[in-house]
């Protein structure tokens, strides 16, 4: 017992996109810190735009460990995770066991403050925000692709734009006013200005 945050720093050596040829490896570590900061991003539009009244401190623990079960799993690819039905519950099964695992490196007087973020389906209201930014970054990640000349990720990019997660308001607000930012150069990511209702005035 004792060794869970050294394993949790393990997640910078697990890469994503297995069978994908990428320009950049792209590690646990690096989507799990962007799903993040979309979570918070997505909460607090919520809040500021929509009235939602979301705890913005929540939406980013549920993200910061919502994929720690790929620790010990490693990081199935889509194709294959979700292959079939039977293929996917597997899967799922294997997750939980990953996070009872994880969640039994920390001490007893610990373990119910961690348990909410490691268990699968526990995230609630939460759990939209923290699907819709893990979307978003790997969206990010294929615009990045893209942007490097890499044709590999135009399939994924065009079946992420079509998920169900990002159908989420918040999700269809960030899309619009801040997303076309990721696909611009260095240089006018600056200078890019939003063209919403509430900087009209």
């Amino acid at each position: 017992m004792g060794g869970f945050f050294a394993m949790i720093s393990r997640m910078k050596y697990i890469d994503r996109w297995g069978l994908m040829r990428c320009t950049r490896n792209e590690t646990l570590a690096e989507h799990t810190l962007e799903t993040a900061l979309l979570a918070h991003a997505l909460v607090e539009i919520g809040n500021t735009r929509l009235d939602r009244g979301l705890d913005p401190g929540k939406a980013v623990l549920y993200a910061l460990y919502h994929d720690t079960p790929e620790i010990l799993t490693g990081d199935l690819p889509t194709p294959v995770k979700y292959h079939d039905r039977s293929i996917r519950e597997a899967y799922r099964a294997i997750e939980r066991q990953a996070g009872e695992r994880l969640l039994a490196m920390l001490p007893a007087s610990m373990q119910n403050s961690y348990a909410p973020y490691l268990q699968e389906d526990a995230a609630g209201s939460y759990a939209p925000y923290v699907k819709a930014a893990d979307k978003l970054s790997a969206l990010i990640k294929c615009v990045e692709e893209q942007k490097a000349g890499n044709r590999e990720f135009d399939e994924a990019a065009a079946s992420i734009r079509k998920h169900p997660a990002l159908s989420l308001p918040e999700a269809q607000i960030f899309l619009q006013e801040y997303f076309p930012a990721y696909q611009l150069p260095l240089d006018e990511v600056e200078r890019y200005r939003i063209h919403a209702k509430e900087d009209a005035g």
